[in-house]
């Protein structure tokens, strides 16, 4: 009886973001999306020099670290202020919501770790829907934004229920972090080109602008917005490449986006 309640719950769940998804895919014809360039400029080092998600809140800017996976609050000039230690493995983004640290794990046992601010794992969840590792995490207002590698898109899931809700696909062959901006969402972008960001309408999924990094800018993993700011990190770690490769790894950096197409 249980197996088959499991059964029904997860074609439930896939029946409603099914619906969702065929939602975001229905503006066909739409403008297409603005394409600009980026000017970056390197702050300051992370607390371990290995920063694969970060997220903005009024108290400082969170660091995922990729190797120890602490989480570490630091101010605006890079000084730390609190660690809290997590179970996540091999960090891959992360959200602050709920009096909570929500940690995304891209190694097994994967999912996503909602720790207290006393280093308390409060639930260990995998992601709706098949499971799987995560390049990306956001908390709004209650929700996650979950760049899921199984599923290709940013599925939007209650973080109390844990239903998943919204599927926003992409195409893209490298996703990385996520950022709320005002009734859109911001991911981290790569494809042989290079680096850059997606923006989606947070509604319909509906691609806004892209954003184009130079050679020579740094690697960007995870992401934030502070005070209309877009900030990323370079954590030294990227697939296919020697360790520390970029010469900006460890380094947090502030994105500004330059006005006219690239």
């Amino acid at each position: 009886m249980e197996t088959g309640r499991r059964a029904f719950l997860g074609t439930l769940g896939a029946g409603l973001v099914g619906a969702r998804f065929a939602r975001a895919q229905s503006g066909a014809g739409a403008p297409q999306p603005k394409v600009r360039k980026a000017k970056t400029a390197t702050l300051f080092k992370s607390p371990e020099g290995y920063p694969n998600a970060i997220t903005a809140t009024k108290e400082g800017l969170w660091i995922g670290e990729q190797k120890s996976d602490h989480a570490c609050l630091v101010d605006w000039n890079g000084k730390l202020l609190k660690t809290v230690t997590t179970e996540a493995k091999n960090t891959s983004g992360m959200g602050i919501g709920g009096g909570f640290i929500w940690m995304g794990a891209n190694a097994a046992p994967n999912g996503i770790f909602q720790t207290d601010m006393s280093s308390k794992t409060v639930s260990h969840r995998q992601i709706p829907l098949g499971g799987g590792g995560c390049h990306g995490v956001e908390y709004v207002d209650g929700k996650l934004w979950i760049a899921a590698l199984r599923l290709r898109g940013i599925l939007r899931v209650d973080a109390k229920t844990w239903e998943p809700e919204f599927l926003i696909p992409y195409s893209v062959p490298r996703a990385h972090g996520v950022a709320w901006d005002n009734g859109a969402i911001w991911m981290v972008t790569g494809d042989d080109q290079g680096a850059g960001l997606i923006k989606y309408d947070a509604e319909t999924g509906r691609p806004l602008e892209t954003v184009r990094f130079a050679e020579g800018d740094p690697d960007p993993h995870g992401l934030a917005i502070h005070d209309g700011a877009l900030y990323s990190c370079d954590a030294g770690i990227h697939p296919g490449w020697p360790e520390n490769k970029s010469p900006t790894h460890g380094y947090i950096f502030r994105i500004d986006l330059l006005q006219g197409t690239a």
